[in-house]
């Protein structure tokens, strides 16, 4: 929803938080577990409820509005309100009029090897949090007012810990999170400029990223918001400014998850654009292989991600943000470790060892075996390496341009070859050599190569993809198959990934009118239920985590094409 103060949003789907912070202001504390009081929560080590806020009048708990927008949240009753703002990535905020505010620490019990700590610092008489979860500190620094309690100073076992201001008068206070030490806080701008100030942040992102939103796209500007509210500063492994999953439970960069938010930001903020598809190369391995996924302290090498970089790069300018030689190194070893240690000796196409390296981690085509020659992984790594062919000819090596170009060709040969029926496409056992097909999405995946599929298996693709369009999108199951299930993960609900490839391959297949119809029905899902992990194809209510970066992403991406194609926008770029 829209207001004139710009989106609000509910508190329970979407966290409050701002751009580069590692904690946010959510009733969500893990995963599908709601409290009953909003909590700061960190995401630096994991997800980790921290401080409890309270709003009261007198000494019992006060039942207040909660309503949230970028720059502001507020609680709100007949007796007064509290309101909290972000004065940078490190530090909030929190007045009160009227209303008192119980700050508790989340967990009650202090253990040798968890648990907060709380005392009053002697230098400034700040009360701190120092808690063993995270390994941060949670500086509280009244501002105004007076405190009328602390609770549970120095305690050790089982307390209540934390400061009570009181109801009846204003009062003001500062939390940050920090590590061992810093200044004590001054403060000096007031509560108003702050909230002015993060306001004009989130507007100048927003402009940015969709310069070009209007009433015929009314969910562009909460798409930015979730952007813009769910990137981090670099800390720990997370070595550039990222846009996490989210900033509830799935709070982590997966390797392609990733390029989606890379294509939405690539026209506004090219230098963010390209930090985001860069981040994962960073943690390359020796044999060439991504990480599974990346958050703060922890780096996944279990499994991969669907090669799917290649044809990212194809959406960004290759003129702005990166050097060439650089792209071509990191691209290069990527490909190569599929085609160095992902393939039977003998084989062309490459195998994925598990759903989980496709992405689509329990579809139907993983049934029969695990360890799995696909078309959509062959098709992915065709683009990627007519970007490396594209790429050498730029870089004036011709040898390796020819050399990428033919060994896109002989995929694409054994492709059509070994995996087409005439009629589908199937999976291969890497083991057994057995075909098999299955109602899933992801076998019709392969028309993502667009124009360079012959026309008879374009139109057998497209007619497929055409089945699977429900009302609200494309479901990743038929629905009409007997493994379909509303909340099977990829056993039926609609995904924003696969959503923007199929849509973008149609595209480029020759098939406009279908690619534009799945833009529209994607817009409207989003438009009507937010920007959740994925979707139920039969409803279209929002599944699992409602604040997913790549699904915001893919609106954006989709309605900016489309105002594009109306001819409404020039330039996207500022």
């Amino acid at each position: 929803m829209t207001a004139a103060a710009g989106p609000v949003f509910v508190l329970q789907e979407i966290p409050f938080s701002y751009r580069g912070s590692w904690f946010d202001f959510s009733p969500v504390v893990a995963e599908k577990t709601y409290m009953e009081d909003v909590h700061l929560v960190s995401h630096q080590t994991g997800m980790h409820p921290i401080l409890r806020l309270i709003p009261t009048v007198g000494d019992a708990r006060a039942e207040t509005a909660v309503d949230a927008a970028p720059h502001r949240l507020t609680w709100s009753c007949d007796a007064g309100r509290i309101e909290l703002a972000y004065e940078d990535p490190d530090t909030v905020r929190v007045r009160g009029q009227g209303l008192g505010l119980r700050l508790l620490a989340a967990d009650a019990v202090l253990t040798p090897f968890g648990g907060p700590y709380f005392y009053q610092d002697p230098r400034d008489g700040a009360w701190v949090f120092t808690v063993y979860q995270t390994g941060r500190r949670y500086r509280v620094t009244l501002v105004a007012g007076r405190v009328a309690e602390q609770l549970g100073t120095e305690a050790l076992g089982t307390a209540e810990r934390g400061i009570v201001l009181p109801g009846g008068e204003g009062w003001e206070i500062a939390v940050e999170e920090y590590e061992t030490a810093r200044a004590p806080y001054r403060g000096g701008n007031g509560f108003e400029h702050v909230v002015a100030a993060a306001r004009s942040e989130f507007e100048t992102f927003r402009d940015a990223v969709a310069p070009w939103r209007g009433d015929r796209t009314p969910a562009a500007e909460l798409a930015a918001y979730v952007l813009w509210s769910a990137t981090v500063r670099p800390a720990g492994f997370v070595t550039r400014p990222a846009v996490l999953m989210s900033k509830h439970w799935m709070d982590k960069v997966w390797s392609w998850d990733h390029c989606f938010n890379a294509i939405a930001l690539a026209d506004g903020l090219p230098a963010l654009a390209w930090d985001q598809y860069r981040l994962v190369f960073d943690h390359q391995d020796a044999a060439g292989a991504l990480p599974d996924s990346i958050t703060h302290s922890e780096i996944l090498y279990n499994f991969v991600k669907p090669p799917i970089h290649g044809w990212a790069l194809g959406h960004l300018d290759p003129s702005r943000e990166h050097e060439p030689a650089e792209v071509y190194g990191l691209l290069e070893r990527w490909t190569t470790f599929w085609l160095s240690h992902r393939r039977v000796p003998g084989h062309e196409l490459a195998h994925y060892q598990h759903g989980n390296d496709s992405g689509w981690d329990n579809a139907t085509t993983f049934d029969p075996e695990r360890v799995v020659e696909t078309a959509d992984l062959a098709a992915f790594l065709i683009l990627q390496m007519r970007r490396l062919a594209g790429l050498a000819g730029e870089l004036g090596r011709s040898a390796d341009a020819a050399h990428w170009t033919r060994a896109g060709d002989r995929m694409l040969d054994a492709l059509l070859a070994e995996l087409w029926t005439g009629e589908r496409f199937v999976a291969r056992g890497a083991h057994t050599g057995r075909t098999w097909s299955s109602s899933s999405l992801l076998d019709l995946m392969p028309i993502v190569l667009g124009e360079e599929l012959p026309e008879a298996v374009r139109a057998s693709l497209a007619r497929g993809v055409e089945r699977h369009l429900t009302a609200f999108g494309l479901a990743t199951e038929l629905p009409t198959s007997p493994h379909y299930r509303d909340d099977g993960y990829w056993r039926g609900p609609i995904w924003a990934p696969s959503t923007v490839l199929i849509e973008d391959g149609l595209r480029r297949a020759g098939y406009t009118e279908l690619a534009d119809e799945i833009s529209t029905r994607f817009r409207a899902l989003c438009e009507k239920s937010g920007f959740a992990e994925n979707f139920d194809a039969r409803s279209g209510a929002g599944l699992r985590d409602r604040a997913y970066t790549w699904t915001a992403s893919a609106y954006l991406i989709f309605a900016a094409a489309h105002e594009r194609r109306e001819g409404r926008v020039t330039a996207l770029s500022p």
